[in-house]
C-alpha cells in the first residue's frame, strides 16, 4: 500500500490521538503533542463526517478544556491551523486558543447558539 503524505499525516494524527484518548481515560492529564492530536483528529473526524465549517470550529473549541492538560500546554497552543476534508472539498481551520476553562468553553456554547 502506498499512501500519499498527506493520508501518512492523517494516519500519524490518528495514531497519536487514539494514544491520548487511552492515557485520559486513565484520568491522565495530556501533553502538548497529545492535545494537539486529540483536537485535530476530532476537526478532521467531524470535517469528514458532514458537519459544516462552523460546527469543525465549535468542536475545536469544545474538545478539551484546561482540565484535560498539563500546566502550559494551552499557552504551547495558541493556534491551530489544519486542512480538513469537507463534502465539498478540502478547507483550511484556523482556531485560536482551542484549549479553554470549562466556563470559558460552555459559555462559547451558548454565545453561538
Amino acid at each position: 500500500m502506498r499512501l500519499t503524505p498527506t493520508e501518512m499525516d492523517r494516519l500519524t494524527i490518528f495514531t497519536a490521538a487514539e494514544l491520548a484518548r487511552r492515557r485520559r481515560a486513565k484520568g491522565w492529564k495530556l501533553t502538548h503533542p497529545e492535545a494537539l492530536a486529540i483536537i485535530c483528529d476530532e476537526m478532521h473526524e467531524a470535517a469528514r463526517g458532514g458537519a459544516s465549517y462552523e460546527e469543525v470550529m465549535h468542536i475545536a473549541l469544545n474538545v478539551l478544556t484546561t482540565e484535560d492538560v498539563l500546566d502550559g500546554v494551552p499557552s504551547l497552543i495558541g493556534a491551530i491551523k489544519i486542512e480538513c476534508l469537507f463534502g465539498d472539498g478540502m478547507r483550511v481551520l484556523h482556531v485560536e486558543q482551542p484549549i479553554r476553562s470549562r466556563v470559558t468553553a460552555v459559555t462559547s456554547a451558548a454565545d453561538r447558539r
